[in-house]
């Protein structure tokens, strides 16, 4: 939880510097966490790094320094994991890049959400219930399309903390629970 909130404030503290350098910016700094994310995630020995105490402010900084230069960050973002690998913080890079990804969403008026369907979708499908979701939530969508046979049939929609379901599973479990009170 301490480090989600501190994750929180560095991620705002990135954000606000991208909004003042601007639009293209902004979603550059984005783009440059999530492949700095993504280098952590393939590469867990770099958590375990940035995590461990035994590793000197040093050795931190030439590791990141390493996947910056690999990844082609910016100087902004550099000199943000330098200060970072200061604070001891380079393992929230993980959440500071998902919480920036909440914050960069809210800004370009964009909301996630994924689909759950038991069975695969066609494309011209799913574009089409893109389509009609976004009318309806009168906001861009970005739609994750999954399958789960577990569901039965229907669907299960998830958008932000709301979710649909839809689903014969869920159905028939509202049945059974009626069944099961005598209605």
């Amino acid at each position: 939880m301490i480090g989600n909130i501190v994750a929180r404030r560095y991620a705002r503290a990135l954000f606000s510097i991208g909004k003042k350098a601007g639009a293209k910016e902004l979603d550059s700094f984005g783009q440059e966490l999530a492949n700095l994310a993504n280098a952590i995630e393939v590469t867990p020995e770099l958590g375990k790094v940035f995590r461990n105490p035994i590793f000197s402010l040093e050795e931190k900084r030439a590791v990141i320094s390493k996947v910056l230069d690999g990844i082609k960050a910016s100087q902004t973002i550099r000199n943000f994991c330098f200060l970072l690998a200061e604070k001891d913080r380079l393992a929230l890079i993980p959440d500071i890049q998902a919480f920036y990804n909440i914050l960069l969403d809210a800004e370009q008026g964009v909301v996630r959400g994924e689909l759950i369907t038991a069975i695969e979708l066609p494309k011209a499908k799913r574009d089409e219930v893109k389509s009609q979701l976004e009318k309806q939530a009168n906001q861009k969508l970005i739609l994750d399309f999954s399958v789960n046979k577990g569901i039965l049939g229907g669907v299960l929609l998830k958008i932000g903390d709301q979710v649909l379901d839809a689903s014969l599973r869920a159905q028939l479990g509202i049945l059974k629970e009626n069944i099961k009170r005598g209605e």
